[in-house]
């Protein structure tokens, strides 16, 4: 199997890249992302990917841990890509990873606010407190 790490070694401690650098990194000739701040070079393995070449030349060049976790990998993808670190992101770069936004939802009308204990709020549309009213 392709991979950059020596077996068993990880020599790839203690080798920070910046941000700027890696970035530059988001073609199909050389393709690296970060998860949770280590550099991975997957060029090699974008062919053998099992859910194809598409989803990872998304996450090249930035960070991709969010998306990494979300697909649940399994014990043997996780120990395999510990086969393509070559680095770490240099922890002066780290804040510059791009949180991900919180997303928030709020209606459009009118909202009522109600305790439910003293120290405990809920926010109900209006809308459904009108109707629960009339249901009475």
């Amino acid at each position: 199997m392709v991979g950059s790490s020596e077996a068993g070694g990880e020599s790839w401690r203690g080798r920070y890249y910046r941000l700027e650098e890696v970035q530059k990194h988001n073609t199909s000739q050389s393709t690296w992302i970060i998860i949770h701040h280590r550099i991975y070079d997957i060029t090699k393995f974008l062919d053998e990917h099992p859910g194809g070449e598409e989803v990872l030349r998304e996450q090249a060049g930035g960070d991709a841990t969010e998306n990494f976790e979300d697909v649940g990998h399994s014990t043997d993808a996780r120990a395999l890509s510990e086969t393509f670190i070559i680095g770490e992101l240099h922890p002066d770069d780290r804040a510059k990873l791009q949180k991900p936004a919180e997303t928030l939802i709020t209606t459009v009308q009118s909202q009522s606010r109600y305790s439910m204990a003293p120290d405990v709020e809920l926010e109900v549309p209006y809308d459904y407190v009108s109707e629960a009213w009339k249901a009475e």
